[in-house]
């Protein structure tokens, strides 16, 4: 394959859109339309919860919405195609009407991926590596992006060896080359793929560190550079934490992938990755604040304003 110009590189089309990416960053927020989240165990079990939640998530700071129908917990069966469609198509509609989102479907089924597109999401985020070929086809015939994630295990399956790999920077440097010219080959254009290191995925937790901590390799692909750190295994094994209490590690993530030139953050807590955005662009000098910025008063004092 060869390389794709540095200004190709952060186009992606998406649906018949062009989304022009690495101006700034982009925050994915996460919508998990299954009773089984590892994350949220389920607190938003009803459509209109969901719905809520996914209105909120754009109201936040979110540029698109990455919504699932089946947990990537291991403790949990699978689930079939036609219960995942009945999770997420009725959400994706809904969200894609009503307010107009950008709306990706985390998915490794071609028939789920096929009734969310037509449903109105634009992207599909394949978590299993490209193991079914026709997941790529169903985003050649309808323009929809696609998310090529690394990892070495099936889906809902948890591989942790620690000796799997020798550089495992090189592992996922050759294993997304090879899925993104299978993906070519079938249909798929480059401007249409994103890449993801696919962090716990099939990895330990020191893995995960290691290959995030030179994650900037990653560009070598000359497709944008997805980072999906929320609340993941290898900050609540480096902090001790549940995943509800992962919120500055993940933030710290979100540091280093910016460092890094990701595109794209893939978080549950949109409100908190917004303001840290807004205040590390205003203090490095890339957004600087107008002259009469000031604090309403309504804010000064802990108890007298919204927050």
């Amino acid at each position: 394959m060869a390389p794709a110009s540095p200004a190709s590189s952060r186009r992606l089309e998406a649906g018949g859109s062009v989304l022009e990416l690495g101006q700034r960053p982009w925050l994915m927020g996460i919508v998990n339309a299954s009773p089984d989240s590892f994350s949220d165990a389920g607190r938003h079990p009803a459509l209109e919860d969901q719905l809520r939640l996914a209105r909120k998530l754009c109201e936040a700071g979110a540029d698109m919405l990455d919504i699932g129908g089946e947990s990537a917990s291991t403790l949990r069966p699978p689930v079939g195609a036609e219960e995942e469609c009945e999770r997420v198509v009725p959400l994706i509609e809904k969200a894609v009407a009503e307010f107009g989102a950008i709306v990706s479907v985390d998915t490794y089924k071609p028939e789920v991926a096929r009734a969310a597109i037509a449903a109105g999401a634009s992207i599909v985020n394949d978590v299993s590596g490209l193991r079914d070929l026709e997941l790529a086809r169903v985003c050649a015939r309808s323009g929809a992006a696609l998310v090529l994630m690394h990892t070495r295990a099936a889906p809902r399956q948890r591989l942790q060896d620690p000796d799997l790999y020798g550089d495992i920077v090189e592992e996922v440097l050759d294993f997304l080359r090879g899925r993104m010219q299978l993906a070519l080959e079938a249909g798929v254009a480059r401007e249409q793929l994103i890449v993801d290191p696919g962090p716990d995925f099939a990895k330990t937790p020191a893995q995960s560190v290691d290959l995030l901590a030179r994650v900037e390799r990653l560009h070598e692909l000359g497709r944008p550079l997805l980072m999906a750190i929320s609340r993941k295994d290898f900050i609540g094994a480096l902090t001790d934490r549940p995943p509800s209490q992962r919120l500055a590690g993940t933030l710290a993530a979100l540091a280093h992938g910016l460092d890094a030139g990701a595109s794209i953050f893939r978080v549950h807590d949109v409100a908190a990755a917004s303001d840290y955005l807004r205040v590390r662009a205003a203090l490095s000098g890339a957004c600087p604040p107008a002259r009469d910025l000031a604090l309403g008063e309504d804010l000064r004092h802990e108890g007298a304003g919204r927050r």
